[in-house]
């Protein structure tokens, strides 16, 4: 794993290349961005998103890298669901702790979901996952934010 100062760089330098890689077409941008970070973001397993549907009481599978993922995961449910409800970050060091946590890839072990949210209302989660435990921190959490951020920015949210 990398140190603070090298992981620093690192991500100011993906923050910079996905300001540049956003073209404003929200279809796009998603796909770009899961693809992105699953590429420089190191000990990851799985990143993407679950959008929110019309009812605003699931969400749905969007674009992903990695392995096949559970296509519906109701609000109330799982990290990504508690995220949506509470509107907050979630950090989650071992999954196995977390109540109602969601399987979908048995390998996960920890977790970091972003809630996407536009005037008071979540459109969707950014969902990062890792095989190894503790692997997020404050940090990465704090990166994460800032690359939704850009997402919604470029997209005129």
């Amino acid at each position: 794993m990398q140190n603070t100062s090298s992981k620093a760089l690192t991500y100011a330098e993906v923050l910079q290349e996905l300001n540049g890689l956003m073209t404003g077409r929200w279809l796009t941008d998603l796909a770009n961005m899961s693809a992105l970070l699953f590429q420089h973001i190191p000990d990851i397993n799985w990143v993407g998103f679950y959008l929110t549907d019309d009812t605003k009481k699931n969400l749905w599978l969007g674009p992903f890298q990695g392995q096949p993922a559970c296509t519906m995961i109701p609000f109330s449910k799982g990290v990504c669901g508690t995220a949506a409800t509470e509107k907050k970050s979630m950090l989650v060091l071992d999954v196995d702790l977390f109540p109602g946590h969601i399987v979908c890839d048995s390998s996960s072990r920890s977790e970091v979901v972003v809630p996407l949210i536009v005037s008071e209302n979540v459109i969707g989660v950014l969902d990062v996952d890792s095989a190894t435990r503790a692997r997020f921190t404050k940090q990465d959490q704090s990166f994460f934010e800032s690359a939704v951020q850009i997402l919604l920015e470029k997209n005129n949210f």
